[in-house]
């Protein structure tokens, strides 16, 4: 009994391991994965890369398993250490390495020049967003010849992309640094708008975040606004006052006629008439 007893309880045991085994045995495929920290724009090499055995049931979508595919392609974001690459991350077949793969279709890179406080003391990172505001002069009051300060503030972009500070793209930093340039990520029409701004007025950064892509509308701030809270009314022309009519007294002399002489030998004094003229009125005085 104690030799059935011992052999019926290996027999258990080699059953429970087997079913223990079957549980957690789960399928595995071979996918790359960065062996170092890799920075956005970098060239993928070999020594970059390695396989490893990943669930074949959380693979994630887009995710590459042979080396050799990634041999020259660029990285358009930065990948760490033991992540895994994936087509989203890769810039177009063909890319050259640099900044240039990290600028998305249809836009640009544009750099401005920036210092501690128009960069927002350094706080404008490769990856954050921000709007461009100018201050410039308003010539469309540079006409009028009432005496009025022509200085307007006003933000031209929104939720522009930085690129880059100075030379450096990563995104990973958040140590705030002093730089005396910063790239954007514009489109054609804001790169002319940006160009125009920079040449006409005084360009600063402001930070924005990151999730709040809604547009503000503003008209601008000018220095009346900002003093008395209301913009300077235009000058109005004074009507102009016709001057009344002056009524001129003319006198008019008009001849009288001469009444026929009379068969009588008394004639009849002939007397003087004169029209006088009043404004619209007139009348005969004789005497």
């Amino acid at each position: 009994m104690i030799v059935v007893s011992i052999i019926v309880g290996l027999v258990a045991v080699v059953m429970a391991s087997q079913w223990i085994n079957k549980q957690t045995s789960v399928s595995a495929q071979k996918v790359v994965i960065a062996a170092v920290d890799v920075d956005l724009g970098s060239k993928l090499t070999p020594e970059m890369l390695r396989l490893v055995d990943w669930p074949s049931g959380s693979i994630p979508d887009g995710a590459i398993v042979d080396p050799q595919a990634l041999d020259g392609r660029v990285l358009k974001t930065s990948v760490l250490r033991g992540e895994a690459i994936l087509e989203s991350k890769l810039a177009p077949l063909g890319t050259k390495g640099g900044l240039s793969a990290v600028v998305m279709e249809g836009k640009r890179a544009m750099t401005v020049r920036v210092n501690d406080v128009i960069g927002v003391a350094g706080f404008a990172l490769p990856g954050n967003y921000v709007d461009i505001l100018v201050n410039t002069t308003d010539d469309a009051k540079a006409n009028t010849k009432e005496k009025v300060d022509l200085s307007i503030s006003k933000i031209v972009l929104e939720h522009i992309l930085v690129l880059a500070v100075a030379q450096e793209a990563s995104r990973d930093d958040t140590k705030p640094k002093v730089v005396n340039a910063v790239t954007l990520e514009v489109t054609p029409e804001q790169a002319e708008k940006l160009d125009l701004a920079r040449s006409v007025g005084t360009l600063s950064l402001v930070l924005r975040n990151q999730v709040d892509p809604k547009p503000v509308e503003t008209s601008g701030i000018t220095k009346q606004i900002l003093l008395r809270g209301e913009e300077e009314p235009a000058p109005v022309a004074k009507p102009v006052v016709a001057s009344k009519p002056v009524a001129k007294r003319v006198v008019k002399k008009v001849a009288a006629k001469r009444p026929a002489p009379a068969k009588s030998a008394s004639v009849a004094a002939t007397p003087n008439c004169v029209e006088i003229v009043s404004g619209t009125s007139r009348h005969i005085e004789c005497f």
